[in-house]
């Protein structure tokens, strides 16, 4: 354990904490985790969650201005149902994805766990764009990425950063629940002055 995995645990369980209550300091705070990652997995030879971290970046900075002007009028984004096109982008993303950077990761890199590797950085680049969205479907991918990031970092015995990860899944559970209790709520209120229908549970 070194002080770049102490300072990524803090940095993710607290980006993650925000965004479970929406707000929009996770972006700042998981720019200051991605950076600390970094450093993190290219000591540890995962080299493809190194390079997720400087897109995370890239998508840090562009999910910060969406949550402030992305909605109508470019107003503060709310939180959505995911359409289904972006379900299947996603799927077609992931699966695509996934072979490229196999295939890359086992032709120019040393890397042990090309496979989990490769998967686990295209769900989470998925993940990332539907959060920018505040797509609720974000939550689904998440949960699924870190059940299998939990297992990946055991394996390489960075254990406090798997150990973040199953805080993270607990908080992705509970940002899940809450991100649902939302929209149900502003369902209600448009129902209520007849510009909704009851809220139909979709993810």
């Amino acid at each position: 354990m070194n002080w770049t995995e102490v300072a990524g645990f803090v940095t993710g369980g607290l980006c993650v904490w925000l965004v479970v209550r929406r707000n929009i300091w996770n972006f700042p705070v998981g720019i200051a985790n991605n950076i600390f990652f970094i450093v993190l997995f290219v000591q540890a030879g995962l080299y493809a969650d190194a390079g997720l971290q400087v897109v995370y970046i890239g998508l840090g900075l562009l999910g910060w201005y969406w949550w402030l002007h992305g909605g109508d009028r470019r107003t503060k984004l709310r939180v959505r149902h995911t359409p289904k096109e972006a379900w299947i982008a996603a799927a077609v993303t992931i699966g695509v994805g996934t072979l490229f950077l196999h295939w890359l990761l086992t032709n120019h890199t040393d890397s042990t766990v090309a496979g989990w590797d490769a998967l686990t950085t295209t769900m989470s680049l998925v993940a990332q764009v539907m959060l920018n969205r505040k797509w609720i479907g974000t939550w689904f991918v998440w949960i699924a990425a870190d059940v299998m990031y939990i297992g990946l970092y055991a394996a390489k015995g960075l254990w406090l950063t798997s150990l973040l990860y199953a805080v993270f899944l607990g908080l992705c559970l509970a940002g899940l629940r809450q991100w649902r209790a939302e929209l149900e709520t502003e369902a209600d209120e448009m129902g209520v002055v007849g510009e909704a229908a009851p809220v139909e549970v979709r993810i």
